[in-house]
């Protein structure tokens, strides 16, 4: 059976470690292993058609995405499939997806101009994130109506009310039905950082898991803020880099193993009205 992982470009160029010890467990169980990076190929959408039995999508590049809907179109088995990462990977609806799953978030807007919730950021502090963000990238928090208009863009942003924590990232990594935890320090560059790993409260368990049936998600991560109010979930991604999970390699290749075998499937995204969690208010 043929694998190909659709990964991304790495800076510095070194491969994952992680990824490489999954592509040789898959390896010495029979699979044939192929990768690339969308951005240092030149395809033709119109010409493009499935090669491999089975397609991981790693990557969360514009193109690397748009290339998995392509694929998929054409019959192409895509883990995850290409519905649930696109859902991901737009915060808004992923927010609408995770309320009405029951899972505790934050009051959440989407707009352009920022400085319609000047009543609002008078009232508690707000973060201004890309609506198609990754790792961080772009974020900004505003504490008063002034640092609102100067976060003004030509493109569509989510809002977020801005959750008190502890100051450290509580990543969440998940393969299948397995949670796992793993805090680090709070920066720019901690998606970088291995973390140590920590347990996993049973309320973020059930919140890990809603996410996962919500989105028909098999290998996913959440960010978690532990806020004086319990746990919230700020964000969610398809396929993420389990740094800091011990024997992540070895759960990654089992899963996809049995994805492969057809002995494990994944639903499509749903939006059905959930229990629980903070669900009251805006979206």
């Amino acid at each position: 059976m043929r694998l190909f992982f659709m990964v991304v470009r790495r800076v510095p160029p070194v491969p994952s470690p992680i990824l490489l010890e999954v592509y040789d467990i898959l390896r010495r169980r029979g699979y044939e292993v192929d990768d690339a990076i969308a951005e240092e190929s030149l395809q033709r959408p119109d010409r493009l058609e499935p090669e491999h039995d089975l397609y991981l999508l790693k990557s969360h590049t514009e193109l690397s995405l748009s290339l998995a809907g392509v694929l998929e179109a054409q019959g192409a088995r895509i883990l995850n499939p290409y519905p649930n990462c696109a859902a991901t990977q737009n915060k808004f609806i992923a927010s609408r997806i995770l309320r009405a799953a029951g899972v505790p978030t934050p009051d959440t807007w989407a707009m352009t101009d920022p400085a319609l919730l000047a009543e609002e950021v008078a009232r508690r502090p707000l973060l201004v994130k890309p609506y198609m963000g990754h790792r961080g990238a772009g974020i900004r928090i505003a504490h008063d109506a002034d640092a609102l208009a100067a976060a003004k863009a030509d493109y569509p942003q989510l809002v977020q009310e801005f959750i008190p924590g502890p100051g450290e990232d509580l990543k969440i990594y998940v393969v299948g039905d397995q949670v796992f935890g793993v805090s680090k320090p709070f920066s720019e560059t901690s998606f970088s950082v291995p973390g140590r790993p920590v347990p996993v409260e049973p309320e973020v368990r059930d919140a890990a898991l809603r996410t996962g049936a919500a989105f028909g998600l098999g290998l996913y991560g959440l960010d978690v803020i532990e806020s004086p109010d319990g746990p919230v979930v700020v964000d969610v991604n398809y396929f993420p880099g389990y740094k800091g999970v011990p024997d992540a390699a070895a759960l990654i290749a089992d899963y996809i193993d049995a994805y492969a075998q057809g002995l494990t499937t994944l639903g499509e995204p749903s939006v059905a009205a959930g229990q629980g969690g903070r669900v009251a208010g805006p979206i």
